[in-house]
């Protein structure tokens, strides 16, 4: 997926309208801990907590150049893409209804309720959630936001710009490696452009919940394939469908994929509140969940995670910071 350099710059343009760029930082004691130098790029630190604010902006700013006639959005999500278009939506003064599955974070449903979405709980996960939101689109004649799309990725690329164009003035240069979560892969994807944009020769490895494989074992068989879902854990990363577009990057772009259980999860989750005092819900820990696993492979070098979200429900972090791992 490539986007020229007038399209990166106007997305820039977007997204700062709304929020400020990211910090990434080098933190000491995860360093010492693994034995490479590790980059954090802190896209917990957005107005919406997590990285997919990004692509909602640019979609909505497309949207409303393109199909100014449009009142009234519908999509389906396990939170932080929700969150993206009820945030999008309202400064474009437009209504949304966001489809989530019954058991759904309680704390990323009260986001989206704040920011003014109409919340339809349907379903056990997210594709049957998804599924309801075509209906419902079909029906009462609403647009729908797809969870994975060309503007998307185009707003989400600006924050891995940001981090290749830092990390290329910092001591040592960009990262050998960067560890990317993919949920339904507009992150990676946006990786994999910015990588372009900048010329960075750094490898890009993609992070599945080992309990939703489909990205690895679609990418490992060379073609689509779907897998169950069971992580409690990482529901940022619970896709059991691969996006066909999606997949045809990370089968080009990634030096390769690798799976983290919602134990490695949880336990990065808690080196990161005790290493650098952030909170990460299980998405954005992932990619530090996979250093952690491969990080004889990377010692000594230069290492960069996405940490891409915060949004984790209070009990649930808490019941992971006490746990002995």
């Amino acid at each position: 997926m490539h986007f020229s350099s007038e399209e990166i710059d106007a997305a820039r343009r977007t997204v700062y309208a709304a929020m400020p760029p990211t910090p990434q930082y080098a933190w000491p004691l995860l360093a010492r801990r693994l034995g490479c130098t590790v980059w954090a790029k802190h896209e917990n630190h957005t107005p919406a907590g997590a990285f997919k604010l990004r692509g909602g902006l640019t979609y909505f700013e497309t949207l409303a150049r393109e199909q100014p006639d449009v009142r009234h959005v519908i999509s389906a999500t396990r939170g932080n893409h929700g969150q993206s278009v009820g945030f999008a939506a309202r400064r474009h003064g437009l209504a949304a209804t966001i489809v989530v599955p019954h058991g759904n974070s309680v704390e990323k449903n009260a986001a989206m309720r704040a920011l003014g979405v109409t919340l339809v709980e349907h379903g056990d996960e997210f594709q049957t959630a998804s599924e309801h939101a075509a209906r419902l689109a079909e029906a009462e004649g609403l647009h729908r936001v797809p969870s994975f799309h060309r503007e998307l990725v185009r707003g989400v690329a600006t924050a891995y710009v940001e981090f290749f164009e830092a990390l290329a003035q910092a001591p040592g240069g960009p990262p050998d490696v960067l560890f990317v979560p993919i949920g339904l892969g507009s992150g990676f994807a946006a990786a994999a452009a910015a990588r372009a944009h900048c010329r960075a020769r750094t490898k890009l490895v993609g992070v599945v919940s080992a309990h939703a494989t489909a990205y690895l074992d679609s990418f490992r068989a060379g073609r689509a394939l779907e897998s169950p879902v069971s992580t409690r854990l990482a529901d940022g990363m619970a896709c059991r469908t691969p996006v066909p577009e999606a997949l045809d990057v990370v089968r080009k772009e990634a030096e390769d994929v690798v799976a983290v259980t919602d134990d490695e999860v949880a336990g990065a989750m808690r080196m990161l509140f005790t290493d650098t005092h952030n909170v990460a819900e299980g998405a954005g820990a992932a990619a530090l969940a996979a250093l952690v696993q491969q990080r004889t492979r990377w010692e000594g070098k230069t290492v960069g995670i996405a940490l891409t979200g915060g949004n984790v429900d209070a009990a649930m972090f808490g019941e992971v910071l006490t746990a002995k791992g």
